[in-house]
């Protein structure tokens, strides 16, 4: 009676730890933590980079309605004042900083740019540097990327954000601390078949980034590296559209991202991963066990171009069997 009653317990446990891997937004760690400590986060300065769309526009909104300072930074100025004229919170939307910025424009304008956003909020400094702004290609096959596009995605995914760390990393050494958060993504933990020159340049950013933190942690810099899977953000094109609606139940709404963002950065996470599955999943795989992690990978890679070529599903699990879903 009592092996049976055992049996059952541990039955029941490995059935509510099963279905909470299969549910899961976000690796363990992340999602034991709860909600947002506000007190990490309210009266704090954040300039976030990318924010006149996708995810740094929601992490915007909800960085803004939890009482922070913002500094916005992208390209389009244009689209940074419509952003901040729907933000609301202890400070926004009167209080914003707009500051226009081009991560590929060189050290110079970037020093420019740090300098200012120093001095926009008297007495203090920038406290949360997000590192969103991404240069993103459609899906195609490694030997297809031309120099313009492998140039373009390193200036701005690793050299500019780089640049800007390097920058600024002093102000905050000089006050005692500072928190850089990187969104990364999955594939910059995994191989992204159709994504390699993307996938490389988010590895380098984790590399990067990791070894910062290591260096400059005794002195108050923290690190918090965000690797994200696929997202919906509800501003692509028709064509990525279409796309998303065949695989939408596996994509995590922006604002669950950047929710969870925010929880692992007022936490001092060092290193999260957000997706649903089977992305999630595969994270696990090439982390803990490699060799069987690689061989789904390499099992995925030719059906997954395959399928992104016809506008299909690459995140779905039948391209392990060679299907590729077409819309």
């Amino acid at each position: 009676m009592l092996l049976l009653l055992l049996f059952l317990c541990s039955s029941l446990l490995f059935s509510a730890l099963l279905y909470k891997f299969i549910t899961a937004e976000g690796d363990f760690t992340l999602t034991s933590k709860g909600g947002v400590k506000r007190e990490e986060i309210e009266d704090k300065v954040v300039w976030i980079t990318g924010a006149s769309r996708g995810i740094g526009e929601v992490l915007a909104k909800q960085f803004a309605s939890l009482g922070a300072k913002l500094i916005l930074s992208a390209r389009n100025e244009a689209e940074l004042e419509r952003v901040k004229k729907q933000l609301t919170g202890k400070y926004a939307p009167n209080e914003v900083k707009i500051l226009p910025l081009d991560l590929a424009s060189g050290e110079a304008s970037l020093k420019e740019a740090v300098e200012k956003a120093e001095a926009f909020f008297p007495g203090t400094g920038v406290h949360y540097m997000i590192h969103n702004a991404a240069y993103e290609r459609p899906k195609t096959t490694v030997l297809d990327v031309d120099e313009e596009s492998l140039k373009m995605t390193f200036n701005v995914n690793v050299l500019g954000t780089i640049s800007l760390t390097r920058l600024l990393a002093p102000f905050m050494l000089r006050r005692g601390g500072g928190h850089f958060v990187v969104m990364s993504s999955a594939a910059g933990k995994t191989p992204a078949p159709g994504q390699a020159v993307y996938s490389g340049s988010k590895f380098a950013l984790n590399g990067y980034f990791h070894s910062l933190r290591s260096e400059l942690y005794p002195k108050g810099i923290k690190v918090t590296i965000v690797c994200p899977g696929p997202i919906e953000t509800g501003s692509g094109t028709s064509n990525s559209a279409k796309v998303d609606s065949c695989s939408f139940q596996r994509r995590l709404s922006s604002e669950r991202c950047a929710e969870l963002t925010i929880i692992a950065a007022s936490h001092n996470l060092k290193e999260v991963w957000i997706s649903n599955q089977p992305v999630l999943a595969v994270m696990y795989l090439v982390q803990y066990m490699p060799a069987i992690g690689f061989w789904l990978m390499d099992k995925v890679g030719a059906n997954r171009v395959e399928a992104a070529k016809q506008k299909g599903d690459t995140y779905s699990v039948g391209l392990l069997f060679g299907k590729k879903k077409v819309t």
